[in-house]
């Protein structure tokens, strides 16, 4: 099995620890393959880039006949249905993936994510996949998306000081890491906690595998018909 794991930005380095995570964790067997587009915003911080990254995203997918499922390594879960018009392969959104995972192990769960204009993204998607409810509260650590790939920066900390926050203030029995780059921190922050701290990629990783085992193909009818083939061209040139 083949799993194409896109990172939406063109931060080289953050695609390589999300790629180190996403085998780590595949069965084996798996092969698991990390790209980034060259040509997108370093880092994905609110609406704006996420729009500018959809292009260069949907190019990737649209040029890899050869996987058996797709990951976008994007909290935003950027792109994620138009990705889908594109394949009929499972294409799995790492924020999507996150949410249902922490709805199965906890009442109530929060989501711990970089900047505060990274909020209101969340929360929409939240709604729209039915799982407001079920999520305390979307948290902010002021934490820019490009200091989690610094060695020296306060990051891990203060995502660690708005987990604890969480705990105490929203009830939360679970956390949702809510960035990919935050991939690498899952494991110890759990620790540290002792709690369920999840990290989107992962989940992402594990999902797409179980889609694929099952046969599952993502519907062709409805909103998720392919585009005409006029439009495809564009997309793949």
């Amino acid at each position: 099995m083949r799993i194409l794991v896109v990172n939406p930005n063109s931060t080289a380095s953050m695609t390589a620890k999300i790629g180190t995570t996403a085998q780590a964790v595949a069965s084996p067997g798996t092969e698991i393959v990390a790209l980034n587009p060259p040509d997108t915003p370093a880092s994905i911080e609110g609406y704006y880039d996420e729009a500018m990254s959809v292009a260069g995203l949907l190019q990737i997918i649209a040029k890899r006949s050869d996987a058996d499922a797709f990951v976008i390594a994007c909290f935003d879960d950027t792109g994620l249905d138009a990705a889908r018009c594109l394949t009929d392969r499972p294409v799995i959104g790492i924020g999507e993936a996150a949410y249902h995972f922490a709805s199965m192990i906890s009442n109530k769960f929060s989501v711990v994510t970089t900047l505060s204009r990274s909020v209101p993204a969340l929360e929409h998607n939240l709604q729209r996949y039915g799982l407001a409810t079920r999520c305390a509260r979307v948290r902010a650590a002021e934490v820019a998306v490009l200091d989690l790939e610094h060695p020296g920066s306060d990051a891990c900390q203060r995502v660690s000081w708005e987990i604890g926050v969480a705990v105490a203030e929203d009830r939360a029995e679970a956390i949702v890491l809510g960035c990919a780059g935050m991939t690498d921190l899952a494991a110890g922050l759990a620790a540290e906690h002792g709690l369920p701290v999840l990290d989107g990629v992962a989940c992402a990783v594990r999902l797409a595998e179980a889609m694929v085992g099952l046969g599952l193909r993502t519907s062709r009818l409805g909103g998720y018909a392919p585009p005409p083939s006029e439009k495809l061209e564009r997309v793949a040139s």
